[in-house]
C-alpha cells in the first residue's frame, strides 16, 4: 500500500502529486488495468519477458 505524509504547510495539491507518481512508479496502475481484461498466453509471456530484460538493466 502506497502511503504519503502530508507536511504542515504542505499544499494538498503538492501532496496529491507526490502521491500519484509514488502509485505510478510502484506500478499499481498496470496491475489493476492488467487484471481487468483477460490476458492471453501469448501477451503474458511478452509482459514477463521484458519485465526481465528491465530488472535485468537495473542491475
Amino acid at each position: 500500500m502506497t502511503q504519503i505524509s502530508v507536511g504542515e504547510n504542505e499544499g494538498i495539491e503538492s501532496a496529491l502529486r507526490r502521491f500519484k507518481r509514488k502509485v505510478l512508479n510502484a506500478g499499481i496502475f498496470s496491475d489493476i488495468k492488467r487484471q481487468r481484461q483477460f490476458e492471453t498466453p501469448l501477451e503474458k509471456r511478452k509482459r514477463k519477458a521484458i519485465a526481465r530484460r528491465r530488472k535485468r538493466r537495473m542491475r
